[in-house]
């Protein structure tokens, strides 16, 4: 293992977020604080509790989870396509590096980003609302599980686009409309059976419930399946990626 090479990848990616550490974090503090002035204040005065939680606290893993994947899916995928926009992957792929520290490389400097944010955001949401965690520990094992998968899922999207165009059209025509059909800011409990049953062919609402527990000790579904169905995503993103460098798709253009 080339621990150079990891170390250099992870320093070059951290080094481009700290050029844009304000808006990094400014961002995510301002659109965390709308969305429960939207959610909280107003809807939050119809619907008292859910699950014995208080509304406000409730959307607070929803919340967590919307930004964690789809800044997850972002950092890791443009991390990966601007190297090939500007032709510096040569560097990457001449160099005595294997797939494996690459992607530990690429992927760990996105996965940090996006566990940093969402912490930050847990932080804004403790400004709003009183938060209870009863499983601290699983907490930040989902954290930490989920950021992984989806940066390696955002490695081979950055990897297969093609453009700008086609680099933004996952993130937001597919994930965040998952994200917000997930359970984000409602159970599923609360919706009608044929609705219910539909929910759980969206693979979002199993990552949102398995958080949820880790803070409330109640869900959707249940955790082991959760877990499973994370680690079956991890495992078909790994096996992509390792396909990927060992056939040089798309990774010359």
């Amino acid at each position: 293992m080339n621990l150079y090479a990891i170390r250099a990848i992870y320093k070059f990616e951290m080094a481009r977020t700290f050029r844009t550490l304000l808006q990094s974090g400014v961002s995510p503090v301002v659109s965390t604080s709308l969305y429960f002035v939207v959610f909280g204040a107003a809807i939050g005065t119809r619907i008292t509790d859910v699950d014995g939680v208080p509304y406000g606290a409730f959307i607070v893993p929803g919340l967590v989870m919307l930004s964690l994947l789809t800044q997850s899916i972002s950092n890791a995928s443009f991390g990966i396509f601007f190297p090939k926009f500007t032709g510096t992957i040569y560097e990457v792929l001449s160099a005595p590096v294997s797939w494996l520290e690459v992607v530990i490389g690429y992927v760990g400097a996105a996965a940090t980003k996006s566990v940093g944010l969402g912490l930050i955001i847990l932080a804004t949401s403790s400004l709003f609302v009183p938060l209870q965690i009863e499983h601290p520990f699983w907490m930040l094992a989902f954290l930490l599980l989920t950021a992984i998968t989806f940066c390696l899922f955002g490695f081979v999207l950055g990897i297969w686009a093609e453009n700008f165009e086609k680099l933004q059209l996952v993130p937001f025509l597919i994930v965040t409309p998952l994200v917000f059909l997930g359970g984000s800011f409602y159970s599923i409990e609360m919706l009608p059976p044929f609705w219910q049953t539909a929910s759980l062919f969206n693979p979002v609402v199993y990552l949102i419930s398995a958080f949820r527990w880790s803070f409330y000790g109640s869900s959707d579904v249940s955790v082991s399946v959760s877990v499973a169905m994370t680690l079956v995503f991890l495992a078909a993103c790994l096996f992509a990626v390792r396909w990927i460098f060992k056939t040089g798709y798309h990774l010359r253009t």
